[in-house]
C-alpha cells in the first residue's frame, strides 16, 4: 500500500515483544508475556472464573518462570484451595481480593494519584485499584467515605484532590460523587461505578448510568466494581506523562 494510507514499517523491537510468546505448559492457557512491553502494563489474571487447578497452574508456571504476576478476583475460598507451595509464594489481600507473585519495588507518587470512595461500602473496587497501582509502581493517597449526603465531608478534603493529577472516584446507589468531584478539581477524574445499592439501583446500573450522563466535562468511566480497570487506566496515563516528559 503506497500514499497516504501506507502503514509504517514495524520496528524489530516491537514485533519481538508481540511474538514473545514461550511455551505454555497447560492447553486451554496462553500466557501474554509480551504484553508490559508492548503497553507497558503486564497481564493480569482474572480468577473469578477459574477453577482452582487453572490458577494453580498459571502461578505455577509464573514462579518457575521467575515472573511477576496479579492475580485479581481471587475469593478467599480460592485462595485456601492453592497448594501450600503457592499460597507461601503469593502476598494475598482478602480484602481486595487480589494476590500478587513477586516483589513489589519503592511507589512513585509521581503522577499524584488519589482514590476516593463515597461509602466504607466502596472499598472493596478501591483496594483492588489501590493493589494494581502498587504492581504497577504508584502509589495512591485515599479519601474515604466523602459521599454527597454529607457534602462538608468532600469540601474538607478539596484542597488535597485540587493537587492531585489523577483521581478515581467509586460510588453506587446514584453516583453523584464523581460529578461532583470532577465540577472541583482539574485533574483527570475516572469514576467506577459501585454495586452498592438496592432496588432500583440495579446492582450498580443506576450508578453508571448516572457517571455516563454526567454534565462535568471530560468524567471518564469504567464498568461497575471494576477498580482494576480504573487503576490501569490511570497506569496508562502515568506512563504518557513519564514518556512526555522525558521526551521519549
Amino acid at each position: 500500500m503506497t500514499g497516504r494510507y501506507a502503514c509504517a514499517p514495524i520496528r524489530e523491537e516491537v514485533h519481538l515483544s508481540i511474538n514473545e510468546a514461550g511455551p505454555d505448559r497447560h492447553p486451554d492457557v496462553t500466557f501474554d508475556r509480551g504484553r508490559g512491553h508492548r503497553i507497558g502494563i503486564e497481564e493480569a489474571v482474572l480468577c473469578g472464573q477459574k477453577s482452582v487447578s487453572q490458577i494453580a497452574g498459571i502461578l505455577a508456571d509464573a514462579r518457575d518462570e521467575d515472573r511477576r504476576l496479579l492475580l485479581t478476583r481471587l475469593t478467599a475460598d480460592q485462595f485456601a484451595a492453592l497448594p501450600d507451595d503457592l499460597r507461601r509464594s503469593v502476598d494475598y489481600c482478602a480484602a481486595s481480593r487480589t494476590a500478587i507473585l513477586g516483589k513489589i519495588g519503592p511507589l512513585s507518587k509521581n503522577p499524584r494519584i488519589a482514590l476516593v470512595s463515597a461509602g466504607t461500602s466502596d472499598y472493596v473496587p478501591l483496594a483492588e485499584a489501590k493493589r494494581t497501582l502498587a504492581y504497577g509502581g504508584m502509589d495512591a493517597s485515599e479519601v474515604s467515605d466523602v459521599g454527597v449526603a454529607g457534602l462538608w465531608r468532600l469540601l474538607a478534603r478539596e484542597q488535597l484532590l485540587r493537587e492531585m493529577d489523577v483521581v478515581i472516584v467509586f460510588a453506587g446507589m446514584d453516583a453523584a460523587l464523581p460529578s461532583v468531584v470532577a465540577g472541583l478539581v482539574p485533574g483527570v477524574v475516572i469514576g467506577v461505578p459501585t454495586s452498592v445499592g438496592y432496588g432500583v439501583a440495579r446492582g450498580g446500573r443506576v450508578a453508571l448510568d448516572s457517571i455516563l450522563a454526567s454534565c462535568a466535562p471530560g468524567v471518564t468511566v469504567v464498568n461497575i466494581d471494576n477498580g482494576y480497570g480504573a487503576a490501569t487506566s490511570a497506569l496508562r496515563l502515568a506512563n504518557m506523562m513519564r514518556r512526555a516528559k522525558s521526551g521519549e
